[in-house]
């Protein structure tokens, strides 16, 4: 499990960035659909990002939940909108997405409590 899951989001930051200069088109395509798949629309965007954030435990990835998770959390979503969405995904994805959830959880915990100076 991940200790830290504002450290782990700054070491997977660096990490694309190194792979956008290693292969920038490639890059630069997933971005323009990240940003066109996000966009507010029929749904806003945090509910988008509870959204991903039950496909990313669903398919048991800790980096997925790692920037979701901060993204919904910048986009003010609450601990029961993320236990519902994770509800959803413990549904679809039986006991492994049980086991994934908790690291989503954990992630908004550590996302969401303020930072002491």
């Amino acid at each position: 499990m991940v200790e830290s899951w504002p450290e782990f989001t700054k070491k997977l930051s660096t990490d694309l960035r190194a792979l956008r200069t290693a292969a920038p088109e490639a890059m630069k395509a997933f971005g323009a659909l990240a940003q066109a798949a996000s966009a507010p629309g029929a749904l806003d965007a945090k509910t988008k990002e509870l959204v991903a954030i039950g496909i990313a435990v669903a398919s048991r990835c800790d980096d997925c939940i790692a920037f979701h998770v901060k993204g919904a959390v910048e986009r003010g979503a609450s601990r029961e909108e993320v236990l519902e969405t994770l509800g959803m995904a413990i549904y679809m994805g039986a006991g492994p997405s049980a086991m994934y959830a908790s690291h989503a959880l954990d992630a908004f915990t550590q996302f969401s409590t303020p930072k002491t100076p």
